[in-house]
């Protein structure tokens, strides 16, 4: 590995820790060239402050046609993966499908949402103590609860929950062929429920987004199926990742999940610390410099390629306070997870509240839960930017 432009993203060995060679890009950073998996080199950012300030930085574009636009992965090349709905936008049209969009994720509306929440993710518990010990948690709960909760949201059919969960998985974590497959039959399918609204709207959020903003005109059918596409992917994968990471985290810590047994008021600011130490997606933004920036003393210039990694960020030492230490009630707890500035996650609110549940209702009936398998034998994908379990035994 060069010392000028070290590889990145780099495989995990563990699950909740960084992969072995980030001390050594850490201790470059906050600001350094990386090498792609393609050859190019990109800036890397990894210092918290530094993440926070380019985020926000004038000169940042997140326009994914520019033929310089940094891709970390093969399966990123294709058309869907640059033409993301908000993802793939600047201001003003990102700002405005931004308007469109926020008060649906809003705090208000998702502790609305709270009680249905907390039926579903009780009756997922208690399909798992039905199911009696040893239970695999991915698919009784990490993978069907965030996948009934978008459904609902949205008004997609439950019933095709499991298509649309292979595909998506295949979007983030395939090889480009299988990545471009799914997303092209993850858009034809949503295609086909836009159609289905745009005829007879239903209470969902789809539904309302065809009376509010499509039969007036403001935007086009094409456009809603990309917004619910990243909305589809989005509030499933991550979050089910995290779920799964989470409750590994916090068995492979018996100190500090004590703390949360001793006082459950602690859940929601253990998932907070949660999401700091445990970085499920590796790289919180990709960017390509619209103009010179000046940032930690280096000048990043017009047509480069820029990263953010958010696992290197929650742990700033600069900011944080032993950042490699998993610490409950730590009061340093900020991160980057979900971004920051105008591309911060839309559904954070909504994610928070399902982890927030589901490690209170898992850990506080399954006080004595424990893994059934050692971490390393846990299959685990993601050599790249997101981890995604695919089975996670437990006893009790």
């Amino acid at each position: 590995m060069s010392s000028q432009a070290p590889n990145y993203p780099q495989p995990r060995t563990c699950p909740y820790q960084p992969p072995a060679g980030y001390q050594e890009i850490a201790e470059q950073g906050p600001l350094l060239k990386a090498t792609l998996f393609d050859g190019r080199e990109a800036w890397l950012v990894t210092g918290y402050q530094e993440s926070r300030e380019i985020l926000t930085h004038p000169n940042l574009s997140s326009k994914r046609t520019h033929p310089q636009f940094p891709i970390v992965a093969p399966r990123f090349r294709s058309q869907i993966a640059r033409s993301l709905a908000m993802i793939a936008m600047d201001p003003p049209e990102h700002d405005l499908y931004r308007r469109y969009l926020n008060p649906h994720f809003s705090l208000k509306q998702v502790r609305r949402m709270q009680p249905e929440i907390e039926r579903l993710v009780s009756g997922f518990v208690d399909r798992i103590i039905d199911n009696g010990p040893p239970a695999d948690l991915i698919p009784l709960l990490a993978v069907p609860l965030p996948s009934l909760v978008i459904c609902r949201h949205l008004g997609v059919p439950y019933e095709d929950h499991e298509f649309f969960q292979d595909a998506s998985g295949k979007v983030m974590l395939g090889t480009e062929e299988e990545s471009g497959g799914a997303a092209n039959d993850l858009v034809d399918y949503i295609d086909q429920l836009v159609t289905a609204q745009i005829k007879q709207p239903t209470d969902g959020l789809l539904g309302q987004l065809v009376r509010e903003r499509v039969l007036t005109g403001d935007i086009g059918h094409a456009e809603l199926v990309s917004i619910a596409l990243v909305l589809l992917i989005a509030a499933h994968e991550t979050t089910s990742s995290s779920l799964a990471l989470g409750v590994i985290t916090l068995l492979e810590h018996p100190d500090q999940l004590a703390l949360l047994h001793e006082d459950p008021t602690r859940f929601g600011s253990a998932v907070e610390e949660l999401l700091r130490y445990i970085a499920t997606t590796d790289l919180v933004a990709t960017r390509i410099a619209k103009g010179d920036i000046e940032l930690a003393g280096r000048t990043i210039r017009e047509g480069e390629g820029v990263l953010v990694s958010g696992t290197l960020a929650n742990r700033d030492p600069r900011t944080h306070r032993r950042p490699d230490e998993l610490d409950l009630l730590r009061s340093d707890s900020h991160h980057v997870t979900f971004g920051f500035g105008i591309h911060q996650c839309l559904g954070q609110n909504l994610a928070r509240l399902e982890l927030e549940v589901a490690f209170r209702e898992l850990f506080t009936r399954l006080p004595g839960l424990r893994l059934a398998a050692e971490v390393s034998e846990l299959p685990i994908l993601g050599a790249g930017t997101v981890q995604r379990v695919l089975s996670l035994p437990v006893t009790w």
